[in-house]
């Protein structure tokens, strides 16, 4: 009777062990590219860009902006021009709100760290990409102040659902 507790209990113990290992060796479907803002001031004529290379045309994807600024930013909002651009196809610009705060009495949306806040704001849900390849972005900034202060990165983030 012991010897087969014994035995069941290696086998629960087996069991566990490989599903541990089977999971832990799953893929995380996640891009992110953040681009640092030279002294921190965004001027219009910068434009935050990177690529990122898609070779999974059935899945659907979220694309988040990625912002990081400091206290000192003065605005509740930030508009941006965001550019993306597919494989041999020319770069397409949409213009997008960054809401950073929701009323005052609750502060900055995002994540902080004593006066350092990052926000990922959803941009476009459930994207599927028509071609493989390489594709481009470009976000700058289209705010009346130029340069912006206190903005330290902008980047995308592409998440797979």
């Amino acid at each position: 009777m012991i010897i087969r507790k014994k035995n069941a209990l290696f086998f629960f113990n087996l069991f566990i062990v490989l599903c541990l290992l089977l999971s832990s060796c799953s893929q995380l479907d996640t891009f992110e590219k953040d681009t640092s803002i030279p002294k921190h001031e965004w001027k219009s004529s910068f434009t935050a860009q990177g690529d990122f290379s898609i070779t999974d045309t059935a899945s659907m994807y979220n694309a988040y902006i990625v912002i990081r600024h400091t206290d000192a930013y003065k605005y509740n909002n930030l508009w941006l021009n965001i550019g993306t651009q597919a494989p041999a196809d020319s770069m397409t610009y949409q213009k997008f709100n960054v809401e950073l705060v929701k009323n005052e009495a609750d502060g900055w949306e995002g994540t902080g760290m004593n006066d350092i806040w990052e926000i990922r704001k959803l941009f476009i849900q459930g994207i599927k990409f028509k071609k493989t390849g390489n594709y481009n972005f470009a976000i700058a900034q289209i705010m009346r102040d130029d340069p912006l202060p206190a903005i330290m990165s902008a980047g995308l983030r592409l998440e797979k659902q």
